[in-house]
């Protein structure tokens, strides 16, 4: 049961220190269609090597048609849509904001499992994620976030990107159980492939050449936060693979906790770190402890 938590937290402490870098890279002139395509491109390379490495050519074995068509679909939604919409909030409101908002996702994921997949929500786990989303929306109040100002109605890119990675999460999950066969590096590498798919064709669509005159330190940024991805990514794959959505989401969730004290310490200068931030974020710890203490849910 352990393994679980390890394998969902994990993700939330990455993704905590990814917005670090990707804030770090628009402040250094990149754009939000340039990180979500450098990011696809570091990982989707990382996932195919690993693939190359553990099944040789025969790197689709497992995979049916069905299989493939819908780890194609959940990238270009969860992740493509999704990471567009994330960067563009890391850029308007801060890293830390947008993090904290994003972590609204376990209500989308949530409410999807139950409607599609059966899953149950006790009353315990429900009252950590109200919990949990009361503490992000102090984070969202917490007056913290891009030191140059924003507007709330920005707020509506980190909101499209939890309905995004939710919608995700849950097609991954449905995947993982209706085709038993195929491994966690063929479907993360699809989900990426998809993502890539999705991304370079609107670059091409929109004549987006701009992403090309980027300097060349925000391409190193986003590079590193494509890395720190791939491994979280395949984290909560396994997860997903092993544990329940309305477990594992809310878990992964906790992404802001992290972001604020890295924000703390590594982006002074661009974002501020309140005392109302702290709270929201002591908040979110309380809604984990009470989805954790529930191990009724976790299989």
């Amino acid at each position: 049961m352990e393994l679980v938590y390890v394998l969902a937290l994990l993700p939330a402490v990455l993704w905590g220190f990814s917005p670090i870098l990707s804030k770090r890279g628009m402040a250094s002139g990149g754009s939000s269609l340039q990180a979500s395509l450098t990011v696809v491109a570091v990982d989707s390379s990382l996932y195919g090597v690993a693939l190359l490495v553990r099944q040789g050519l025969d790197v689709a074995a497992s995979l049916t048609l069905a299989g493939a068509a819908l780890f194609l679909t959940a990238g270009i939604v969860g992740t493509a849509v999704g990471r567009l919409a994330v960067f563009a909030g890391v850029d308007r409101v801060g890293a830390s904001i947008n993090s904290a908002v994003i972590s609204t996702r376990p209500f989308f994921a949530g409410l999807l499992a139950v409607v599609f997949l059966g899953e149950r929500v006790t009353l315990v786990t429900l009252s950590g994620i109200v919990v949990l989303v009361v503490g992000l929306t102090v984070l969202a109040l917490s007056r913290g976030g891009d030191r140059s100002g924003w507007q709330p109605r920005d707020l509506l890119y980190p909101l499209a990107a939890a309905a995004a990675f939710g919608v995700g999460n849950v097609a991954r999950k449905f995947g993982l159980d209706a085709f038993a066969g195929v491994t966690l590096l063929e479907a993360v590498a699809l989900n990426e492939l998809g993502a890539m798919v999705a991304l370079g064709t609107y670059a091409v669509v929109a004549d987006r050449r701009d992403i090309f005159d980027a300097p060349r330190r925000s391409y190193a940024y986003f590079a590193g936060s494509g890395t720190i991805t791939a491994v979280a990514l395949l984290s909560l794959f396994a997860a997903l693979q092993i544990g329940r959505v309305v477990v594992v989401d809310p878990l992964t969730a906790t992404a802001p906790l992290f972001t604020a004290v890295f924000a703390a310490v590594f982006l002074r200068d661009l974002e501020r770190v309140t005392l109302r931030l702290v709270l929201g974020a002591i908040l979110v710890v309380v809604g984990v402890v009470l989805i954790v203490v529930d191990p009724s849910l976790v299989l």
